[in-house]
């Protein structure tokens, strides 16, 4: 069963990505670029992300808020005034469902599949978000370079769109229902596994600039995409512990774990909701305001009471508990910080490109190696995730080659 639940991720992700990734435990803080429920090891603040976006490799760092979350309208301590009121920041727009792509202006077709037209409407709302994402930067780039790229994303946007409509057919073809209850029971598992409650879950929700129902029909056409493949998978899915131990083998530099700690922290960040505040005014208000509450700790005040009132991290929730991260998981002045720190021990104020922070080490675990015996569960499932998403891959290329699908315009159609 764990099986089955690993691969509709793997299918998940091959449908809203059509790319290949290895599952990885990304750390919660400081991703910023995730897509829905590409693995069970992702966070829920990565499973969150509109479905468009590609992942992109990314340093984890300090966790930060949103930029389309809304600062919490929480009382500061004494510090020097901004110079203008702060205005919060404006949500991010809303993902449509994929079910309803709305035409942006044209009725052309692009491509057809299987007698299902998707327009050039649809193609353009499928790459807003990213196209969005992108302008700023755009600028920088070369007309040709600019040009390449858009006609690949505009390949890429449209190929998911074909495995979507590939796999909503065999959903419908097979007569598979998704139950509100199964997906209720989906995001339980999902935010129980993140150690969430789901009013954390409703939070991260709204800070995407999505809604509830949003997330839900997402997870409903997944569940039944995962379904899907359970039946395609049958018993192709046996990996023996002779195979584990020679990967273990091949791989034992994997199975060293670096010392690690676990640490508190509180985040003031430099208010530049306002163009037009001064940013090094900005960012004075915000160290005094940092100074301010570690004077306060270090008079005896409660180090969680003031992550809950006064972080703008959504560790706040937590009390500032960022859990246990290795020195590569952070950006170098908040590891070096941390890790000079004995258990127990605040920190000065920490200044990194997201704000102001103050440190607390709670807790340390020194460098490990794991034993296969240790680390065989562990490569039983990875190796068993990697055969369903071969497995996967084929089902929905076989989709493909016994569709009709009419490229009406051919510079969509991919060349590889």
């Amino acid at each position: 069963m764990k099986h089955l639940l690993k691969a509709a991720f793997v299918v998940t992700m091959l449908v809203f990505f059509c790319t290949s990734c290895e599952p990885q435990k990304t750390s919660e803080i400081g991703s910023s670029t995730p897509g829905l429920a590409v693995t069970e090891e992702a966070p829920v603040q990565t499973q969150l992300q509109g479905v468009s976006s590609e992942p992109e490799p990314q340093p984890v760092v300090p966790e930060a808020v949103p930029e389309t979350e809304k600062v919490k309208p929480e009382p500061q301590p004494p510090a020097a005034k901004p110079a203008t009121r702060p205005v919060p920041a404006k949500a991010a727009p809303k993902q449509e469902l994929p079910e309803s792509r709305p035409d942006l202006g044209s009725d052309s077709v692009a491509v057809t599949v299987n007698g299902v037209d998707i327009t050039q409407g649809q193609l353009q709302q499928e790459l807003k978000p990213q196209l969005d994402r992108m302008a700023a930067q755009a600028q920088k780039l070369p007309p040709q370079f600019l040009d390449s790229f858009k006609k690949r994303l505009g390949q890429q946007a449209m190929e998911k769109m074909i495995v979507e409509i590939l796999l909503d057919q065999q959903v419908k073809g097979q007569g598979i229902v998704v139950s509100e209850e199964q997906v209720n029971a989906h995001i339980k598992e999902m935010i129980a596994k993140q150690g969430l409650s789901i009013e954390d879950f409703t939070e991260l929700v709204k800070a995407s600039g999505q809604d509830l129902d949003e997330v839900k029909q997402r997870l409903r056409k997944g569940i039944g995409y995962q379904e899907v493949m359970r039946r395609q998978f049958g018993d192709k899915i046996n990996i023996t512990e002779d195979q584990a131990r020679e990967y273990y083998s091949q791989n034992h530099a994997q199975y060293q774990k670096p010392e690690q700690v676990r640490a508190s922290h509180i985040l003031i960040k430099p208010d530049t909701s306002d163009p037009n505040i001064d940013p090094n005014e900005a960012k004075a208000h915000a160290r005094a305001t940092a100074e301010g509450l570690l004077k306060q700790i270090k008079d005896g005040a409660d180090f969680g009471e003031l992550a809950k009132k006064y972080s703008a991290c959504p560790s706040s929730q937590r009390g500032g508990d960022l859990n246990f991260f290795s020195r590569e998981q952070m950006v170098p002045p908040f590891a070096n910080a941390a890790f000079a720190l004995e258990v127990g021990q605040v920190s000065d104020v920490v200044e990194t490109e997201f704000g102001y922070h103050i440190i607390k080490l709670t807790d340390r675990k020194p460098a490990t190696t794991q034993t296969f015996e240790q680390a065989k569960a562990e490569i039983l499932e990875m190796l068993g995730n990697k055969k369903q998403a071969e497995i996967a891959q084929q089902y929905i290329e076989s989709l493909k080659a016994g569709a009709t699908i009419t490229y009406h315009d051919p510079s969509l159609q991919s060349q590889e």
